[in-house]
């Protein structure tokens, strides 16, 4: 990415990043984890880290990035979950919840992530 922007002419890139391990903690928001950092110093999350050693900085963590619906059996289908009742479900590599209202049989989920900016890029 870093080269593609230099050969545009571009001085700063920013990222679109899914944290890589966010979905091991789905029920804490992303403004905090991306605070997160190791004894070291370093962020948490190695795919931020990364990023982080590159150059970049964390800028905005946003919430409601992607949102993805279906029906209450296409959700159980995607997770190999059932949902009984309609409530908040925890699933397989989700970054967040999933909202499953049976009565509507509808599920609703939005994923998050961050934007990470990497200044200066000129060579």
């Amino acid at each position: 990415m870093r080269k593609i922007a230099q050969r545009n002419g571009l001085r700063h890139l920013i990222a679109p990043v899914r944290p890589s391990w966010k979905e091991r903690y789905p029920l804490t928001p992303i403004e905090t984890y991306v605070q997160w950092r190791r004894a070291d110093g370093q962020l948490l999350d190695p795919w931020m880290r990364a990023h982080e050693r590159a150059g970049a900085r964390v800028a905005t963590p946003l919430p409601r990035s992607l949102r993805i619906t279906g029906t209450v059996a296409e959700w159980e289908s995607w997770t190999g979950l059932a949902f009984p009742e309609s409530s908040d479900y925890v699933f397989p590599h989700g970054l967040a919840t999933v909202r499953i209202d049976r009565a509507a049989d509808r599920g609703s989920y939005w994923e998050s992530n961050v934007w990470l900016i990497h200044p200066d890029i000129e060579a």
